[in-house]
């Protein structure tokens, strides 16, 4: 490589020793900088943030919501500033990472896309007569079916389930709505679908004793309420 300087008559030995001076003299400073801070300071609980996230702009309405009732809230409930961009960026501006972090949680939670296999948690939020609501986001409900919520006959919800119990499910079906049903029986480990399958086409109608050729005691609903 050929080196050039606008000043003529500089010999390329000397300015060959300039740049090996100056790289050890750069080497040097950044040993010196590395000891007085080896890693980057964390950032105090009470820094002030800026957290960017990015969704699909078909998506900014249900952040939005009617009249800007979703995002006002959201404002209102964690204290953050919150600026959207028509192309689905949005900061978030807090006081605190504890803030921003909420805030960003329910806007990723309200823009969420399920899809059939996945798992989901959350609190039973309604009781009815043929299922159970349970809360799996935002301003999101997924519907367990009285049929889904154990591998063997439920003759009533209640006795399998009560408001604010915590549940994991796995989503089995979203329907042209956008609706989320829910199993709960499918995350048993030793649920079995051939065994809906006979049972289904034997009428529907074998009780919890009767689950796989019998065995099973009146105690057997409590088991599965602790495996879930």
């Amino acid at each position: 490589m050929l080196f050039r300087s606008k000043v003529e008559g500089i010999p390329i030995k000397i300015l060959k020793e300039a740049l090996e001076r100056a790289k050890k003299a750069r080497e040097e400073i950044l040993e010196v900088m590395l000891k007085a801070l080896p890693a980057p300071r964390e950032l105090s609980e009470r820094a002030p943030r800026i957290v960017k996230i990015t969704i699909d702009k078909d998506k900014i309405g249900t952040v939005v919501g009617p009249g800007g009732k979703m995002i006002n809230s959201i404002i209102e409930k964690t204290g953050v500033e919150i600026d959207i961009d028509q192309d689905g960026t949005i900061l978030i501006i807090g006081k605190n990472h504890k803030d921003t972090d909420r805030a960003k949680k329910i806007i990723e939670g309200l823009t969420h896309e399920y899809e059939v296999g996945e798992i989901v948690e959350g609190p039973v939020s309604r009781l009815f007569d043929f299922g159970a609501m349970v809360e799996i986001g935002p301003m999101q409900e997924g519907l367990v079916h009285i049929s889904e919520i154990a591998p063997f006959r439920v003759n009533k919800v209640t006795d399998m389930l009560k408001e604010g119990d915590k549940v994991r499910a796995k989503v089995i079906n979203i329907d042209e709505r956008g609706r989320v049903n829910l199993s709960i029986k499918q995350m048993d480990p030793n649920y079995d679908p051939s065994a809906d399958e006979r049972r289904n086409g034997s009428g529907g109608d074998r009780s919890r004793n009767n689950f796989r050729g019998g065995g099973r005691n009146n105690g057997d609903h409590n088991n599965f309420r602790n495996r879930r």
